[in-house]
């Protein structure tokens, strides 16, 4: 079995002992290195640590609408993820724009970094409301979405030009408040769905969708937005050009006024997240890709 040797009895630890002149010239040599070492770990290691800030990608949070829930996105989601991006898309409550602001606020204030903040229809006033005292929220993107000016609603919008016929397909509903007071829920008529919400989607798609759409509080729909962050922050918008429920003549309005960078899908309907993902992905990573 090997020997072990300790250092105290070592022939080089004893007194008086001669070290050859190879052995202290390769000693020296050895803590050289390791001095030239340790001295450019550390900086290797912060130039490492700037770089990935540098490259890494902003935190894409994907809001949705009325009669959808945060499904809606799966297939955009799929195409961020695939190209690297973090993504949080959390369920919209549909109960109130003030309360669901305050919710999706909550979300922006848990998330470390750069922010693209994504909005679906009535999710576009959402984010506008939201996005209010987060620097980190680079920019907006209005997927066929609203963009209110303050005291504006979604109802406001969806009237001031022709064409929507969500007026005309909706069924409401009753539910309890706390307190004892009643709210009204609307949602589109199963019959109507297709035509006023999902036309250039196939018809067994658009019969789950609407099985398992997630009704909105009529008073989410007319509550007046607050002061709208696009005014301050980047914007996008994409305009679904064969849309029946948010007239794209609206879209184009709300477009120009919000001075985003827009583009459109001639005969895309509402969900042109769902039946445009390429499109709709190819927007929000051109946002991000600006402003980082």
């Amino acid at each position: 079995m090997p020997e072990h040797v300790s250092l105290r009895t070592s022939p080089l630890s004893r007194p008086g002992t001669r070290i050859p002149l190879p052995v202290t010239l390769a000693v020296l040599a050895i803590l050289a290195m390791l001095a030239v070492l340790a001295t450019a770990l550390p900086s290797s290691a912060a130039a490492s640590t700037t770089a990935g800030r540098h490259t890494a990608k902003p935190t894409v949070v994907l809001v949705h609408g009325a009669f959808a829930d945060a499904s809606s996105w799966n297939k955009v989601v799929a195409r961020l993820q695939g190209a690297g991006y973090p993504v949080i898309a959390p369920a919209n409550p549909l109960r109130d724009l003030a309360g669901d602001s305050a919710y999706l606020s909550s979300v922006l204030t848990s998330i470390e970094g750069p922010v693209i903040l994504v909005g679906h229809s009535y999710g576009g006033a959402v984010i506008s409301n939201a996005a209010t005292g987060h620097p980190n929220v680079k920019a907006l993107v209005f997927i066929a979405a609203f963009a209110p000016e303050e005291a504006e609603s979604a109802l406001d919008l969806t009237g001031k030009f022709p064409g929507s016929q969500l007026p005309t397909s909706l069924i409401t509903r009753r539910y309890p408040l706390p307190g004892g007071d009643t709210g009204t829920d609307a949602y589109v008529d199963p019959a109507k769905f297709r035509a006023a919400f999902a036309a250039d989607l196939p018809a067994r798609d658009t019969a789950l969708m609407a099985a398992t759409q997630r009704p909105a509080a009529l008073a989410a729909l007319a509550s007046p937005s607050g002061p709208p962050a696009w005014k301050t922050v980047p914007s996008w918008y994409l305009v679904a050009g064969a849309d029946q429920a948010i007239p794209p003549a609206a879209q184009r309005f709300m477009a120009k006024r919000a001075g985003a960078h827009a583009s459109e899908v001639r005969d895309a309907s509402h969900v042109i997240m769902i039946s445009r993902p390429d499109t709709t992905t190819a927007l929000i990573t051109a946002a991000a890709r600006t402003t980082s």
